[in-house]
């Protein structure tokens, strides 16, 4: 007797685990319609082993801001999962990965000289060194 669309020993034979970038198929309705979206990213836990509940969580970069979704593993909402690489890792969970990814961004803020926008003008003309100043000066003279 089946209970479920899905082919459960198919997903317990992917061992997805942490540190997997995995495509996600995801099955999307909309006005009556079924599409597909795919959700590509970096899992960072899997819970529950393979057992019925069992949920993994994926966390990708969308527009520079982080997403994460959380999947369950057997849902007949997910058409297939594709693993296109696999990195070995020493944590069972990723969580420090969010953290990570914040600091590098604090990190690229502090390279990053903010110029008022109310001075239009002084915006648009690029700075001169003082090297170059004394030379267009002399250009003018002659």
């Amino acid at each position: 007797m089946k209970f479920t669309p899905v082919d459960v020993i198919a997903r317990q034979k992917l061992g997805i685990r942490a540190g997997d970038m995995v495509k996600v198929f995801q099955k999307i309705q909309e006005k009556g319609k079924t599409r597909l979206q795919v959700f590509e990213g970096l899992v960072l836990a899997v819970k529950h082993g393979f057992e019925p509940g069992a949920t993994f969580t994926v966390r990708r970069i969308a527009s520079g801001v982080g997403v994460e979704k959380i999947f369950p593993l057997y849902s007949p909402m997910i058409e297939k999962i594709e693993i296109t690489r696999r990195s070995k890792v020493r944590r069972a969970k990723l969580y420090h990965i969010r953290e990570k990814a914040a600091k590098e961004i604090k990190r690229q803020m502090r390279n990053v000289q903010f110029v008022p926008a109310s001075d239009e003008e002084e915006v648009a003309k690029p700075q001169e060194s003082p090297e170059e100043t004394p030379k267009v000066k002399e250009e003018e003279a002659v």
